[in-house]
């Protein structure tokens, strides 16, 4: 038997119901979803997440970072298994599909195959991805970036949060353990990978299809950027000789979108995301500012070029405004390209499903940018209303969901086997 009819086996109601159990686990009260990485709503949300992986008779294991692994045996375990999943941490004030639509989605396929008693060849394995945002360290996938040796063990146990917990201390008293290097995965670990994902975006919705096949992920280059002024009296301190570090940061923030859109490139972007200044009085002259950058693309040369021109504008306006200027680069990731041989198989299921689709590109970070730096991957987006994500009233509608399980159900049944 086949996924063929994987859409009459599949629990909608059960799934959404989940889901829904799974969004009153939070920091913070409903309809807001909250789950720092380490936190109490997070192992909370782990132990449920965990257990109803048990219920479908998964076999489940956690690596030293808590990366979680629900494993359905396959025919030959001598074959690396398929991959499927992606992450349940949640930002402050936050919705209740980012993520847990793979997660959940992932386990509603893999129970449906069941009960239509297919037998994969391959195994086929659910992950539960720790810390895909970057909410408590700054730095986003932390599991996957892990997995891939992106961010080394020595690396990794440099990192603090807001109150100056390291992850050492944070990892253990969640009850993780274990060697960090343990957490590298070798070339070849999944035979392919696939993540199912709420668009993030308003393109589905609006060209009323019910599916997105992920040809590329772009990814960010982000920096932290110091400008170091003089202070002083708002009044006292005359215009000729200021060395305003917020007028500074102001051409810059300028310069970086004048960069950006200067590609001609409708998948260039550039955002500064914080802007801390100091002293932060309304009479005083700012002496220090701190900005973040986030610069995206599909492309790594056009990216990296606005990456050039932003430097060149930095200098520009240290020398021109008597300000010191430092730069402290946060990552930068490459862009990733998705596999064909899975993309096909996707398209093969989506058609046999009778589902609309397009293939398109992912803007947003993922787990499976990381995963693809060891195994083939590609991700599956479905729509979200109005493209609203990371806020209570992110929203994918019951019809958006079970099309795009019925469509993993098939697609990774035929990867399996």
């Amino acid at each position: 038997m086949t996924a063929a009819s994987a859409g009459p086996s599949l629990s909608i109601d059960r799934l959404i119901g989940e889901l829904n159990a799974l969004a009153q686990i939070s920091e913070a009260d409903p309809p807001v979803v909250t789950r720092v990485v380490f936190g109490e709503a997070d192992l909370r949300a782990r132990a449920y997440v965990r257990g109803l992986c048990e219920q479908a008779g998964l076999t489940v294991t956690v690596d030293s970072i808590g990366n979680t692994f629900a494993r359905w045996p396959g025919a030959d375990s001598s074959l690396a298994p398929i991959g499927t999943g992606s992450h349940i941490d949640a930002i402050p004030n936050a919705g209740l599909y980012d993520g847990c639509v793979g997660v959940l989605g992932g386990l509603e396929a893999i129970r449906v195959l069941k009960q239509l008693g297919f037998t994969p060849r391959r195994s086929i394995e659910l992950v539960i991805f720790t810390a895909e945002e970057p909410t408590r360290f700054g730095i986003g996938c932390l599991g996957s970036r892990m997995m891939a040796g992106v961010l080394t063990p020595t690396q990794a146990l440099a990192l603090r949060d807001k109150d100056g917990r390291d992850l050492e201390e944070l990892r253990t008293h969640a009850g993780f353990s274990g060697p960090l290097e343990s957490v590298l995965q070798p070339k070849g670990r999944f035979h392919q990978f696939l993540e199912l994902h709420i668009e993030q975006g308003p393109i589905l919705e609006a060209e009323g299809l019910d599916l997105g096949l992920v040809t590329h992920i772009a990814a960010p280059a982000s920096q932290r950027i110091v400008i170091e002024g003089e202070g002083g009296h708002a009044g006292g301190k005359l215009m000729p000789g200021r060395k305003d570090a917020l007028t500074a940061a102001a051409e810059l923030i300028l310069a970086l979108e004048s960069a950006a859109k200067s590609t001609g490139a409708i998948d260039t972007v550039g955002t500064v995301g914080i802007c801390e200044v100091f002293p932060g009085a309304v009479n005083s002259v700012p002496s220090r500012v701190l900005i973040t950058t986030d610069v995206r693309d599909i492309d790594r040369a056009r990216r990296d070029g606005v990456l050039l021109a932003l430097d060149e504008a930095i200098k520009g306006v240290s020398q021109r405004r008597g300000v010191t200027i430092t730069t402290e680069l946060i990552n930068a990731d490459p862009p990733i390209t998705c596999d064909p041989a899975i993309l096909d198989a996707l398209e093969a299921s989506a058609k046999a499903a009778g589902k609309s689709y397009k293939r398109m590109v992912a803007r947003a970070y993922h787990d499976s940018s990381f995963v693809a730096c060891f195994a083939p991957t590609a991700m599956l987006f479905i729509p979200c209303r109005g493209g609203v994500s990371h806020r209570p009233d992110e929203y994918a509608s019951p019809a958006w969901i079970g099309s795009g399980v019925h469509v993993l159900a098939r697609t990774l049944s035929a990867l399996a086997a």
